[in-house]
């Protein structure tokens, strides 16, 4: 079952980077007065490229449910963004970019990384906090979501209040989604409706707070903070909401922490290539 999850995680990496992938090839400009707006979505959605790359994260959705549901949140969440090898070599192969020592070496720590994670998870017995404390930590991410809604036409209306609103309504998207696919498989359908709920509303502000912030700053510095937080933040976070068996990990965690590091690295070397990081805003923006 640790294998279906841990591969679930990774098909549904790919289905979403190859979405991203498909909307760069389609990609137009488009006027900065429509940042923070919906209208920013109405005039994406009638790109039939654009939807198509939609509807493959779409399909992602349902195996990344699948994936926390088999396998430990720890591993599942990290294995979201090895996609990113995939989408490097798609950049390469659309835009012409080289591939230099940083692109190899961001590679290599994924893969290893990965492999660190694979080896060390403790087991998958996760166990959820009491209802307050999950509604504190769900209840903050998601508010701190609308803040750039909140501020815009200010004077902190800035690029990097709309990069952290963005990367932090997917960190709440990827908790709501792991909680509700939780209570799916213990029978709890009305607590899964409203984490539905709340992944679908935090995703669609974090959408369009990343467009606006891929129009306000460059992609080089947007993508990688944007997925290094929407990556990571929920890993530190799940002590708050999750109960997790961690004297199952093997070697003291050793091979768990240092395959940690590594993801992490790595996401941020390959995030921040032209290549990476030019496709990336193409297909959101």
């Amino acid at each position: 079952m640790f294998l279906l999850g841990l591969g679930a995680a990774l098909l549904a990496s790919v289905l979403f980077n190859v979405g991203v992938a498909l909307q760069a090839l389609d990609a137009r400009e488009v006027p900065k007065d429509e940042g923070l707006r919906l209208s920013l979505l109405a005039r994406l959605i009638r790109r039939r490229r654009w939807l198509l790359g939609f509807a493959l994260g779409g399909l992602g959705f349902p195996l990344e449910v699948l994936a926390f549901a088999d396998a430990p949140f720890v591993v599942v969440q990290p294995a979201l963004a090895a996609g990113l090898v995939l989408l490097l070599f798609l950049g390469v192969r659309i835009l012409g970019e080289s591939v230099g020592r940083l692109e190899v070496f961001g590679v290599l720590a994924i893969i290893g990384g990965m492999t660190l994670l694979a080896w060390g998870a403790p087991n998958h017995t996760e166990a959820h906090r009491s209802p307050l404390v999950i509604a504190l930590v769900v209840g903050t991410l998601t508010a701190l979501t609308f803040v750039p809604f909140a501020l815009r036409d200010s004077r902190f209306d800035g690029a990097a209040v709309a990069i952290l609103g963005s990367a932090l309504g997917f960190a709440a998207g990827n908790v709501a989604t792991k909680l509700m696919s939780d209570d799916f498989n213990g029978d709890h359908l009305q607590s899964a409706i409203v984490w539905i709920v709340i992944a679908a509303a935090t995703g669609i502000a974090a959408i369009i707070s990343e467009m606006t912030a891929l129009q306000r700053a460059a992609a080089t510095t947007v993508v990688p903070v944007s997925f290094a937080v929407q990556t990571f933040l929920p890993i530190i976070l799940e002590p708050l909401f999750l109960k997790e068996r961690w004297a199952t990990v093997d070697y003291y965690g050793i091979p768990l922490a240092s395959g940690m590091v590594l993801l992490f690295i790595g996401t941020l070397a390959v995030s921040r290539t032209a290549a990476v990081a030019r496709l990336v805003a193409a297909g959101d923006a």
